[in-house]
């Protein structure tokens, strides 16, 4: 297993749709082992394979540091509620911004055997899943943010002081 390069904003397979994947091989299995080693390393709750240079709808989220999970070819079947809050990106260091998800999702997606399954998140999961999964589709949350406002981490510490 190995740490892998994340992409940042600017770099073009960031804003390319991911492949679907028909198959599961060993390369996919290093990638997906990879993506998880590279996560972890970089203290991410999410990481899509585009944002390591993959071009594949495949997914890694761990919202807990003890829950992994391996999304491939993920599609949002429903989505409701909304939560607004402070959001960042592994391929946009040192930047957050404010943005609107919905609060609750409902994913279908298959798992690392090629098995099809249904994850449900809310709150922090349900805002992983729809980040990463826009990481498919070449969208950056950069592109949601309100405002277009990007903060760093000590703006945001000097305005949650202020509050």
């Amino acid at each position: 297993m190995a740490i892998r390069k994340i992409r940042t904003l600017g770099e073009d397979v960031l804003r390319s749709t991911a492949k679907e994947v028909t198959e599961m091989t060993p390369r996919l299995e290093e990638l997906i082992d990879d993506m998880f080693d590279t996560m972890y390393d970089a203290n991410g709750v999410g990481l899509a394979a585009p944002q390591v240079g993959i071009r594949k709808r495949i997914v890694v989220i761990d919202v807990t540091g003890e829950d992994p999970v391996c999304l491939i070819n993920p599609v949002i079947k429903s989505a409701d509620g909304e939560q607004t809050g402070y959001e960042g990106c592994l391929s946009v260091p040192g930047k957050t911004g404010v943005v609107t998800r919905a609060n609750h999702v409902v994913v279908e997606a298959y798992d690392r055997d090629m098995n099809k399954f249904e994850i449900e998140g809310e709150e922090l999961m349900a805002r992983a899943l729809q980040h990463e999964i826009d990481h498919l589709d070449g969208v950056v949350y950069v592109d949601k943010v309100q405002e277009g406002k990007l903060y760093t981490n000590e703006e945001i510490e000097k305005m949650q002081e202020e509050e």
